[in-house]
């Protein structure tokens, strides 16, 4: 069983950039079961830039499924983004999953936007001041409705899909300063809490592609600036390991 997943994030899509990625789009039911968005759909998450991406993203052939990002929440209009996307077909997620029926199985899609807090012995505590509490609280629930999100399906291969990244490894690049702001350990966690067998997500333009969870889960930043091309493509496979991955390229925007 082979199931093969298309993945990016960090479009930001506006009127100047509809276009750009359709052609290789085009090609993705010659070689991917799905397409999955890591978040930053939008420059600053208006209606107007949701529609660019509905016309971008929308009526490809296989399903689509993704979660919002920061961007995505800019302009405080995230009905309207989820709304314009869901009648384009386009499945947002946020603490909650979908089951997708491919020729090579039953994929499980667990999406959440994620939220900063940092990682493991350099990480804000839920101590302080009132704003402290409620920026840990915010990372904790997130990663609680991950967590809970893939324990709940019941599908052969199952994936996480984030906008913030679980693991420190695929921010290298980007200033150790702003870590906190990119990530948390609290998806890592959630992501090891299932039988995950990979996890994607975007936001670290300037980061690296490959990373791993402390309970051994691939993580790929899948960040349209560090994969530098439409898309890419995973190959899953229900190997004993559950998570062989083989990385092929798509055409480039």
């Amino acid at each position: 069983m082979v199931i093969r997943i298309a993945a990016v994030g960090d479009v930001h899509m506006d009127e100047d950039v509809v276009g750009r990625f359709r052609p290789a789009l085009e090609e993705l039911p010659d070689c991917a079961d799905a397409l999955l968005l890591a978040g930053d759909l939008t420059r600053h998450g208006t209606e107007s830039e949701a529609r660019c991406v509905a016309r971008e993203f929308g009526g490809l052939g296989v399903p689509v499924v993704t979660v919002l990002g920061n961007h995505d929440h800019q302009c405080d209009q995230v009905p309207q983004v989820v709304k314009v996307l869901s009648d384009a077909g386009i499945r947002v997620l946020e603490g909650e999953g979908i089951v997708l029926e491919c020729a090579g199985g039953r994929l499980g899609v667990a999406g959440v936007k994620g939220f900063g807090g940092g990682f493991a012995g350099r990480c804000a505590s839920d101590f302080g001041e009132p704003e402290m509490k409620a920026f840990v609280r915010t990372t904790n629930d997130s990663a609680e409705a991950l967590g809970a999100a893939l324990r709940r399906l019941d599908c052969d291969l199952l994936v996480a899909l984030t906008h913030y990244s679980p693991v420190p490894d695929t921010l290298a690049g980007e200033p150790l300063e702003i870590y906190p702001f990119l990530g948390s350990y609290q998806l890592g966690q959630a992501i090891d809490s299932a039988p995950t067998a990979l996890a994607l997500h975007g936001h670290a333009h300037a980061g690296s592609e490959r990373g791993t969870t402390p309970g051994g889960v691939r993580v790929r930043n899948v960040a349209h600036p560090v994969i530098k091309q439409a898309y890419s493509v995973f190959h899953l496979g229900d190997h004993l390991d559950q998570a062989e991955v083989s990385r092929i390229g798509a055409s480039g925007t």
